[in-house]
């Protein structure tokens, strides 16, 4: 990390994600080393950025590779898990009680750690517990032979009742339970006791590339594996935040068109189809975090902000396409964090436009936080494939076209509105159209000027006016955003009959 912190620092960044592993922190079974911890905290501190600690133990991407060496040799006591054909997986099961035993010891020691060390400068400010969880082997050759643990305990889990603590949250949330999980339960006869299989009905492999976010092969199976994921990591964050309880999240590996069979994802993780069993069965997350690395960037948004889940991007593409989503993330979905993976690669032509778009959204930060929530701001995100959006702010209809005669393929912003018919627009490559809903008001552009914001007041740079602003006897009455840097506008209208 040492020759990133400066890299970072310039990026415009206020915070970074990163990690610690079980492997370096307990080398040998009950010693500690917390050089690690200690060296990145510092680093982060000089360079004044905040930290958020992922606990890379028992899992990494579904699999087991970052648990200690006398972990991984000690097969009997920390058993794996199994997939159909009885072959074990290089994934700790979730029934293995010495492994949650010793994870939740290692992780409450780290936590204790920490709150020793930064309680005060409160360098760490969040953790994520484990990464991207959930039974996986993408070698299958048989689509859902890892569609859950098949090990003994397992076994006799799955065939054996569903627990007391699960039924009763879904009797308690019936009304407001996830679709697909009020459906399957619902073609059961609503059972309040029972096996997972008489509770939910049998798994059954339902093939739907076309339409794969709502394709749910062996859904029991990854209720299953939800449950028995979430119940482990209840254990291991619970015994953390006892000893520094700092908010904690899980991340989740997505549903994509190449893996939408679970065991092709991680079978288990809290995607929103079992966000009801991760919330009765561990309390003490407090949300639950999408890595979006898909097209559906918008689905993902709406279905991760359900039910009062704050939206949280741990992981996600950067480049251009994150320097677009980046506004829209913030503006539409009051997001809380938006982090590109690998944003510590070498920067170029391209890694430019993203710090460009974390730079403007530093200067804006203390707008967009007074306007979150309130209804007064929105994200736009437009690329070649749809083109325009359209929503309502206030008195007026709004459409945001991407610039058709410019280079970019993809083009995002967000707008706040500051006043009856004054407006902050801040983006790239887009052009925000105005319309009154009274039909019988015509409008203009009052004044457009370019500027910045500094310790929240508005600093005007250069007046827009001409080619460089929409006016209504052209094209339409509204802004544009060139598309060769990130703009931001103060833009004003009239009325008049």
């Amino acid at each position: 990390m040492r020759p990133l912190w400066k890299k970072l620092e310039q990026r415009h960044l206020n915070s970074i994600i990163a990690p610690v592993s079980w492997e370096l922190l307990e080398p040998e079974e009950g010693k500690f080393d917390f050089s690690q911890v200690d060296s990145l905290i510092a680093g982060a501190r000089k360079a004044n950025l905040k930290v958020v600690l992922i606990w890379f133990a028992s899992w990494k991407n579904g699999g087991s590779t970052y648990i200690p060496s006398w972990v991984k040799k000690e097969y009997k006591k920390y058993p794996r898990a199994k997939d159909e054909n009885d072959k074990p997986l290089e994934i700790l099961s979730t029934f293995g009680k010495a492994s949650a035993e010793a994870d939740a010891k290692a992780f409450s020691i780290l936590m204790r750690h920490v709150r020793e060390t930064d309680s005060a400068q409160q360098t760490v400010v969040m953790v994520q517990v484990e990464n991207e969880v959930g039974v996986l082997n993408n070698l299958e050759k048989t689509p859902g032979s890892t569609r859950r643990d098949f090990s003994d305990p397992a076994n006799a889990a799955y065939n054996g009742p569903v627990p007391h603590g699960f039924m009763n949250y879904l009797i308690a949330h019936k009304d407001n339970l996830n679709p697909e999980l009020y459906k399957v339960w619902g073609a059961n006869g609503f059972k309040t006791s029972g096996s997972w299989e008489e509770v939910f009905g049998k798994g059954k492999y339902t093939p739907d590339q076309n339409d794969f976010w709502h394709s749910f092969s062996y859904y029991t199976e990854e209720l299953f594996m939800a449950w028995n994921y979430a119940t482990y990591i209840e254990e291991v964050m619970a015994a953390g935040k006892k000893e520094y309880p700092l908010p904690m999240y899980v991340n989740t590996w997505l549903r994509y068109a190449t893996c939408y069979v679970p065991g092709k994802f991680p079978s288990g993780g809290p995607l929103p189809e079992v966000h009801d069993v991760w919330r009765a069965a561990a309390p003490s997350i407090d949300f639950f975090a999408p890595d979006i690395y898909s097209e559906e960037f918008g689905l993902v948004c709406k279905e991760y902000t359900k039910n009062g889940n704050p939206l949280f991007i741990p992981e996600t593409v950067g480049y251009k396409i994150g320097a677009a989503r980046a506004f829209y993330a913030f503006g539409e979905y009051n997001a809380g964090c938006f982090s590109p993976f690998g944003i510590d690669d070498p920067v170029d032509e391209k890694n430019d436009m993203l710090a460009e778009s974390y730079e403007v959204l530093e200067k804006l930060s203390s707008v967009i936080l007074e306007n979150q929530g309130n209804g007064t701001m929105r994200g736009i995100l437009v690329d070649t494939s749809s083109r325009v959006q359209k929503f309502e702010m206030g008195d007026y209809l709004i459409e945001a076209r991407l610039a058709g005669w410019q280079k970019l393929d993809v083009a995002g912003g967000l707008i706040i509105q500051m006043g009856k018919n004054s407006f902050i627009v801040a983006g790239r490559g887009i052009d925000v159209f105005f319309t009154p809903k009274d039909s019988s008001v015509s409008i203009g552009v009052d004044a457009s000027d370019e500027g910045t914001f500094k310790d929240g007041k508005w600093i005007s740079e250069r007046r827009l006016n001409g080619d460089e602003v929409h006016s209504s006897t052209w094209i339409g009455t509204g802004v544009h955003l060139p598309d060769s840097k990130v703009s931001v506008q103060n833009f004003s209208l009239y009325q008049y009959k």
